[in-house]
Parts: C-alpha cells; sequence; structure tokens
C-alpha cells in the first residue's frame, strides 16, 4: 500500500493594528484601552493531500487562498478596537458614537491574544469552507508584541468559551463581520 503523499503548508502572514482592553487579567495597565501592533501567521493545508500535477504545481494559487483572509483582516481587523461583550466602553460608544461601533471587535470575555487566535482561526475556517473546502488551517500564530505570541493548532471550536456555543457568531460566518449585530446588544 502506498502512503498518501503530504501536502505542501501554505503560510501566510499579515500584520494589523488593534486595539483593546483586559478587565479581569489583574495587570491594571492592560485595563485602560492600548493597541499594539500584530502579525498573524497562518499555515495552511490541503484537506485532501495529492500529488502535485506536474503543471501549476500548486496546492491552490497564492492570490485564492489568501485573499479573503487579507481582506478581512485589511478592511475590517486592522485599527479595530476589541472589546469583550459585557464591557463597559461598548455602551458609551452605542450611545454617543454608534457609527464608530460597528468597528468594535466583540469577544466572549477580555478579548485575550489567546482568545483571538482561536476566533480569528474559527473565521478563517469558515472562508475556506466557503471557498470549497479545499485547505484548512491547521495552525495560527499570533504575535502581540515581539515578546508575546499565542501559538495554537487544533479545533479552535473546542477551545472557545462554552457560553457562546451559538453557530451563527461572526467567527462561525464566512462574512466579513467582526461582532454580531451590535443593534442587538443595544436592546
Amino acid at each position: 500500500m502506498t502512503a498518501a503523499p503530504n501536502s505542501p503548508a501554505l503560510l501566510f502572514s499579515r500584520r494589523f493594528s488593534m486595539g483593546h482592553r483586559l478587565l479581569r487579567g489583574g495587570s491594571e495597565s492592560c485595563a485602560l484601552p492600548h493597541g499594539h501592533n500584530e502579525t498573524v501567521t497562518v499555515r495552511l493545508q490541503a484537506t485532501s493531500p495529492r500529488r502535485l500535477d506536474g503543471g501549476a504545481n500548486m496546492v491552490l494559487p497564492f492570490e485564492r487562498a489568501k485573499a479573503t483572509w487579507h481582506r478581512w483582516i485589511d478592511d475590517h481587523l486592522d485599527h479595530a478596537l476589541q472589546l469583550g461583550e459585557d464591557d463597559p466602553l461598548l455602551g458609551w460608544f452605542l450611545a454617543h458614537e454608534p457609527a464608530r461601533a460597528e468597528r468594535i471587535v466583540l469577544t466572549p470575555g477580555d478579548p485575550t491574544t489567546e482568545l483571538m487566535a482561536c476566533l480569528m482561526m474559527a473565521k478563517l475556517a469558515a472562508f475556506l469552507q466557503a471557498d470549497g473546502d479545499l485547505l484548512r488551517c491547521v495552525e495560527i500564530r499570533l504575535e502581540e508584541t515581539p515578546t508575546n505570541t499565542v501559538l495554537f493548532n487544533g479545533d479552535p471550536l473546542a477551545v472557545l468559551p462554552a457560553a457562546r456555543p451559538a453557530l451563527h457568531c461572526w467567527w462561525r460566518r464566512a462574512d466579513m463581520s467582526i461582532a454580531d449585530p451590535i443593534r442587538s446588544l443595544a436592546a
């Protein structure tokens, strides 16, 4: 019996800026809104590994493999504010600057680097599945600072907080969303 061929891994990195605050971590400096220049690197592999074809010799064209992911990061995640769904700042934005509230990434609990890595991996999985399920993300690396990085490989849905098992959360949808409908939170 011949073993199935391995598939070359595709690695894509993207840099973005973000702001957040962590209310529950015990660090007073992190409880104040602050920002980071982050780099996210994902490793993708074919869902059904096979030999290169001798012609194009690609698992999938790079542009197709990364286009939606990079557009989501560049147009929606970059320079967005990350807040927990119960953060009082969200109420302030909804009352005083509702248009800017649309640029807030809402997370179940504090938007830590660990949580964001899992949410981002789940979002990428939704994009890949919507594009024919030809690739899967096998690893994500989220570098918050040059000295703080989270590396995750596995099923992000098995790690995310159990309080939010909803099938239609923004991280499970293959759209450009960064929050569930904000108007429903204002009610």
